[in-house]
């Protein structure tokens, strides 16, 4: 309830432009919610309770609700996730940063080629030995040649691939300087 909290009012009783509205009843209820749950939780005593209580009862606008659970809720929002901005990244970063998209794409096309290749070879051998097939193609062999010219293609494109992302990662951060934050 406490990172909702805020939110969950129609007008933030946080912002100096609400703090002189009038607090409705639904505003109220809402505090007490919190202070009922930091007793039940253990945070408040008894005592402190009723007296934050009536404090809620007779507040009359919203600026008068954030300091009676100020020390139960944050009252600023935690900082939103970074982003992926790239406004002021250097060319030495983005290379490294495209060299590491290229890493994770050779990881993948490995693992990739291992992982099915192991799962479909396990199972060609299983159903052969069981006898449920009276055809002795390895069909593994498609799949493992399939992802055998991925892991191929990767790892003999790399500089192709590094230079690509670089190209993209450039035109990403100049677009991230061309418009506002939040609307690239």
């Amino acid at each position: 309830m406490a990172t909702d909290l805020w939110a969950s009012f129609p007008h933030d009783p946080r912002d100096r432009a609400n703090a002189g509205l009038r607090a409705s009843d639904a505003d109220r209820e809402r505090i007490t919610g919190v202070l009922a749950s930091a007793f039940a939780d253990g945070r408040l005593e008894r005592e402190e309770l009723d007296e934050r209580t009536d404090a809620v009862a007779s507040a009359r606008t919203l600026g008068d609700l954030p300091p009676l659970v100020a020390d139960l809720v944050p009252l600023r929002s935690a900082p939103a996730r970074p982003t992926k901005s790239l406004v002021g990244v250097s060319s030495a970063e983005l290379e490294q940063r495209a060299q590491r998209s290229w890493e994770a794409r050779r990881r993948a096309a490995l693992f990739s080629f291992l992982g099915t290749g192991l799962i479909c070879w396990a199972i060609w051998i299983s159903t052969t030995l069981a006898g449920w097939t009276d055809v002795f193609f390895p069909w593994p062999l498609i799949v493992n040649a399939v992802t055998g010219v991925n892991l191929a293609r990767v790892l003999t494109s790399r500089d192709e691939m590094v230079r690509d992302e670089v190209h993209r990662l450039e035109k990403k951060q100049a677009r991230q300087q061309r418009w506002p934050k939040g609307l690239s």
